[in-house]
């Protein structure tokens, strides 16, 4: 699996398709125009929600009223008209859902004082889910998961019959390509061996009914915010070191509509503003080098001042220029301090992969703590939750927030681990052994069929001590072991971790600013070119204390199901041991011509 990093939009997959599945990874910057699921809470709206026991015999059960939208009626008309046909044939349907997915976007991106895009779009994607079999066992078994779901893109408008007729086509693609899978299923699971976890495909929930009246938007003052990146963008021309350079703002409306067999209607309208403000530069031994810094808000207004924008392009341009000149870490395993924002993407990739239901079911990944529920996984005084329901942390708004899963069922704040023992995992509909419901984190991006992933993680501490005296307990820690100096992480800009049985089980983190601080006194060190890596249940045994601050880091993680907004949340971390290694790098030279406007004078020819 691959997590909270940068072999993302930042980088690209080195594994081929099959090993993406196992490879989890998260994104700090996330400004690419790809569909996010759009689950993020909406606010200020007047909602209608009721919660009515079902079951699959509730396929036929008429759909809920209440809805104005046109989208909405023409998706329960559609959806009841199918699963009363398609009940009549040799293989039928036992679940089916229409999700609609609705998107306006706005994307401004801006370089060196001008703007490279001013775009805006609309777009709408329907995913049609179909479950042939019982929930026992259907065609979504094991490897056949994909078989579960076909996905197309749907008229814009409120042109009902020609929603229909998309969704009529869809359907029945769906439904070709679900009955026979089945029987294939049937025939796999025969002559193969028995399954260790025998437990059904599907959970058995309450249907939900939340209908919204949404309200417009806030405003956005396009032209106002294409003049401003134009100014922000325009502040890396005076940094020569800086050969690379954009601001980007995207701005989305969005909404999400499903409707099930079961008898759920969901509405659930969103709206958010992302800035990502990137720069990169490249040392003399041809190391590129990278700060980015990230906002997110319901609307353009959360975002900070110019003044605060252009102070944080000094701060990247002053890092840059330090890290160029300063050396290439050596390989390091000792004491070393993670900052908070460094510490909640090491849970985020470390922990929290491994805690996603799904993937104590496959056969194929690694099971880290499959069976250490009630075990001790972490020190005692330690604690996780993920928690969607939850909307800002220290006035922080968090990207992992949502009211309802992809799959129609309500978020829920799940206590993962308390006080170091292990209690649950985040499920999705697929139960585990022991876990046969879902608790609201069953997420996706359009297009790919849902699993337990992570929402907002949070990690708490009860043996804490003030910020202000973490670099001093990690220099105690340097004497104690002889060391002649510690690692203190200050940023990151993400990571991936490894979970399938075919691969190592390891995590790798990837640091932006390292310091060493020495144990003699002599100042703190800037240093590059370094990851932290290791094994999972050896990294997490090695916390000795916390911070008593919560910090927050907020991105993009793509999986199995695509890529999901999260958020991560932990107070900076001292461990008595990390593990460090020289990051590799590419050796092409700096830019050879300088900048404009930035050649030398030329001196004059005497006569």
């Amino acid at each position: 699996m691959k997590s909270f990093g940068w072999m993302e939009t930042h980088g690209g997959w080195k594994a081929g398709a099959k090993q993406f599945l196992r490879f989890a990874g998260c994104w700090a910057l996330a400004a690419q125009l790809a569909w996010l699921p759009l689950v993020s809470a909406a606010t200020d709206k007047a909602a209608t929600k009721t919660t009515t026991p079902t079951a699959a015999a509730d396929a036929d059960k008429p759909a809920p009223k209440g809805s104005a939208d046109p989208v909405m009626k023409v998706m329960q008309a559609e959806l009841a008209r199918a699963t009363a046909d398609l009940a009549k044939t040799d293989s039928a349907p036992y679940f089916m859902s229409y999700t609609v997915y609705d998107q306006n976007l706005v994307v401004l991106v801006g370089a060196y004082g001008s703007l490279l895009t001013d775009a805006s779009l609309e777009r709408r994607q329907a995913d049609v889910t179909m479950r042939v079999g019982s929930a026992a066992l259907d065609n979504t078994h094991g490897q056949s998961r994909a078989t579960g779901m076909t996905s197309g893109t749907l008229p814009v408008g409120d042109d009902q019959d020609a929603i229909a007729r998309v969704l009529w086509e869809l359907t029945d693609r769906e439904y070709k390509r679900a009955a026979p899978a089945f029987l294939n299923v049937k025939t796999n699971t025969a002559v193969r061996a028995e399954e260790e976890d025998k437990s059904p495909d599907f959970s058995k929930e309450v249907s939900e009914t939340h209908l919204v009246n949404a309200t417009a938007p806030p405003a956005f003052d396009r032209a106002a915010w294409g003049a401003e990146v134009r100014r922000l963008s325009g502040a890396f021309r005076k940094y020569p070191d800086i050969y690379f350079a954009n601001v980007v703002v995207q701005v989305s409306d969005s909404n999400s509509r499903m409707v099930s067999s079961e008898g759920s209607a969901i509405e659930t309208p969103s709206a958010s503003t992302r800035m990502v403000m990137e720069a990169q530069t490249r040392a003399d031994d041809g190391m590129e080098l990278l700060r980015v810094e990230t906002f997110q808000a319901p609307s353009a207004a959360g975002l900070p001042s110019e003044a605060e924008l252009n102070a944080k392009i000094v701060k990247m341009a002053d890092d840059l220029k330090a890290l160029k000149a300063a050396p290439v870490a050596e390989p390091y395993d000792g004491p070393a301090l993670l900052s908070g924002r460094a510490a909640a993407v090491f849970f985020h990739e470390v922990l929290g992969h491994r805690l996603e239901g799904h993937r104590q079911r496959d056969e194929d990944e690694g099971q880290t703590f499959t069976k250490k529920v009630g075990q001790e996984v972490l020190p005692k005084f330690l604690s996780v939750t993920d928690d969607p329901t939850l909307r800002e942390v220290g006035g922080m708004k968090l990207a992992g927030t949502y009211d309802f899963d992809s799959e129609g069922v309500p978020s829920h704040r799940v206590e993962v681990i308390k006080d170091g023992i292990l209690k649950n995992f985040l499920m999705s509909r697929m139960p585990i052994k022991d876990f046969s419901q879902s608790n609201g984190h069953g997420r996706n991006q359009p297009g790919l069929m849902p699993t337990g992933r992570q929402g907002n993680l949070i990690v708490t501490s009860t043996q804490s001590v003030p910020e202000a005296e973490m670099r001093q307990k990690l220099i105690d820690e340097v004497k104690r072991q002889n060391k002649p100096y510690g690692l203190y992480f200050d940023d990151i800009q993400g990571g991936f971790t490894l979970t399938t049985r075919s691969l190592p089980q390891a995590f790798q983190v990837l640091p932006v600013i390292v310091y060493k601080v020495y144990a003699d006194g002599r100042p703190d060190e800037l240093v590059r070119g370094v990851d932290i890596v290791g094994t999972p249940l050896a990294a997490l045994t090695r916390i000795l204390m916390t911070g008593d601050q919560q910090h927050v880091f907020n991105g993009v993680c793509g999986a199995e199901s695509g890529q999901v907004p999260v958020s991560a949340v932990a107070p900076a971390m001292l461990f008595s041991e990390m593990e460090v290694q020289k990051r590799q790098h590419s050796h092409d030279r700096p830019p050879i011509l300088p900048p404009p406007g930035f050649e030398e004078s030329k001196p004059e020819v005497k006569q």
